[in-house]
């Protein structure tokens, strides 16, 4: 009989993880880290290739999304391979706003911002039929404004990605909506203004309450004095 072929470091590597995950007693989030943060610190010096490839297992086999998702954004050379290919391989299977917000967040915002991804392929988002990647679009936008990530302010993408979804009426989209044009309000916030004069009929009702208050207050929901 034929021996069972040898297993593949990455496969391994997936199953080492996901096991020590599911082993944790109390899997919130700082602890779920803890153990990315461990992985981040051995796969230093590994390649670009074998992060890849043991972060797409981690995702597909033990659905580990946040995981794969950081492991590949703290490891530069490997963050730096990701191209569109990839970075909507990435993605398949986001159906919650956690799952899309840490896809935006973590990897297809971050990608677009240092131009290993296009502004079409956002485009192309913001028109799917699938209310996940039309937040995707919007989302990712968050990467173009927020400093601790490096953003510097890209009013024209924001402006261009919320005019393709200001008549969308879905909620989901309609909270990435106003989060966007909240992030965007730090660096340019006449035209964000500007924008919610000129579009006052079609955005939703919340977009444009949370963003004037976010222009008029620095909140998004301001405190009422007792």
């Amino acid at each position: 009989m034929p021996l069972d072929p040898p297993i593949d470091k990455p496969t391994k590597l997936a199953r080492r993880i996901s096991d020590e995950i599911n082993a944790i007693s109390s899997p919130n989030i700082p602890n779920v880290r803890a153990v990315r943060r461990k992985y981040s610190h051995i796969l230093k010096a590994e390649s670009p290739e074998l992060v890849i490839s043991l972060s797409l297992r981690l995702l597909r086999q033990h659905h580990h999304r946040f995981v794969a998702y950081e492991l590949l954004a703290h490891h530069p050379a490997a963050f730096s391979r990701l191209g569109e290919a990839e970075i909507e391989q990435l993605g398949k299977g986001i159906d919650s706003w956690w799952s899309v917000d840490s896809y935006a967040r973590t990897l297809a915002g971050p990608a677009w911002l240092k131009g290993q991804i296009s502004d079409e392929l956002i485009e192309k988002w913001a028109h799917s039929t699938d209310r996940w990647w039309r937040r995707a679009a919007l989302v990712s936008t968050v990467a173009l404004n927020v400093r601790s990530r490096g953003g510097k302010g890209d009013t024209s993408r924001t402006l261009m990605i919320c005019s393709l979804l200001i008549k969308d009426q879905d909620d989901m989209v309609q909270k990435a909506m106003s989060w966007a044009l909240r992030e965007l309000v730090v660096h340019d916030a006449h035209s964000v203004a500007t924008f919610l004069a000129q579009n006052k009929q079609d955005l939703a009702s919340r977009v444009t309450r949370e963003v004037n208050n976010k222009l008029s207050t620095g909140l998004k929901t301001p405190r009422h004095k007792v």
